[in-house]
């Protein structure tokens, strides 16, 4: 009589979710971090629906009004709903602030993986470009141009974009002249593979992880840029609201003892620092560390 065995060899090649392998680390920081950006990614979501009052609606004569059922934050210097506005220009703010990310990223990838790809007189002219572009005070750059073609959305994204595109550039080349040297891309030359081959399937996925964390920078910092800007009257123009905006609004209701201005500068706050804090994580988790050169 002849009996079955089972076999005692199991597979131990499954693969691993990668995502879930990273949420398996998590740590309580990151938690908060992630449970705070889910609470703004909500409000840059539902912002109109959300708000119980319009965006610009004068509701009250009284200005810089303490907080009440109405008011649930006050009122602004024209008897406006702050918690209101509040919602309406985080959402602004962090729309536009992505807008400049996601551009600022394309345009610096794009270039910086063809100046690793290609080197030779490709790569020393977009350096040199870059390294020009750079020597300028960002700030400065800004200013001249939003000066010059005026304050609108459109004219905000692509002038930061343009600015910030010179650091993602240079994060990009220097992910890119690590791997370029690496064998699997030269054996994919070797197959003939054309540049843009190379550039999306063996360069990008290989940096997706420095390039991650470097984009969290990026969108703090232009964060950061547009409410200064805004702040300095050369941002998001009034009546539509901004967190840099609602700042330099009511700065006069520090004077009648009011919370006022200190709402958006508190949400500008907690958007930056728990993305910071969610980038080390992200950095020390993947070991995804960004180039040495920079």
């Amino acid at each position: 009589m002849m009996t079955s065995k089972i076999s005692d060899n199991k597979r131990t090649d499954i693969p691993v979710n990668p995502i879930r392998e990273l949420l398996s680390e998590v740590t309580l920081t990151a938690a908060l971090s992630m449970l705070v950006l889910l609470v703004f990614l909500v409000v840059v979501l539902f912002a109109p629906w959300l708000a119980p009052h319009p965006e610009d609606a004068i509701l009250t004569d009284e200005s810089f009004a303490y907080s009440s059922a109405e008011f649930w934050l006050g009122s602004d210097f024209l008897g406006r709903d702050v918690f209101s506005r509040l919602l309406y220009g985080t959402r602004v703010t962090l729309t536009v602030a992505f807008l400049i990310a996601v551009v600022a990223f394309s345009l610096g990838c794009a270039f910086g993986f063809l100046a690793a790809v290609k080197r030779g007189w490709v790569d020393s002219v977009l350096s040199r470009v870059v390294d020009v572009l750079i020597s300028f005070p960002a700030i400065m750059v800004a200013l001249i141009v939003i000066a010059a073609l005026g304050s609108s959305i459109p004219v905000l994204v692509v002038t930061v974009a343009l600015i910030d595109a010179t650091r993602v550039f240079r994060v990009a080349r220097a992910l890119g002249m690590d791997i370029v040297v690496q064998d699997y891309v030269e054996a994919a030359r070797v197959r003939g593979e054309g540049m843009g081959w190379i550039i999306w399937h063996e360069i990008l996925p290989n940096a997706i992880a420095p390039l991650a964390a470097e984009f969290g920078i990026r969108f703090t910092y232009a964060i950061l840029f547009i409410s200064a800007l805004s702040f300095l009257g050369l941002g998001v123009q009034p009546p539509n609201a901004d967190l840099g905006v609602m700042v330099k609004e009511n700065m006069q209701g520090l004077l009648y003892e009011t919370y006022t201005p200190i709402y958006p500068a508190v949400c500008i706050a907690m958007v930056t620092l728990s993305v910071n804090l969610l980038v080390d994580w992200y950095l020390k988790t993947t070991d995804a560390a960004l180039p040495e050169e920079l």
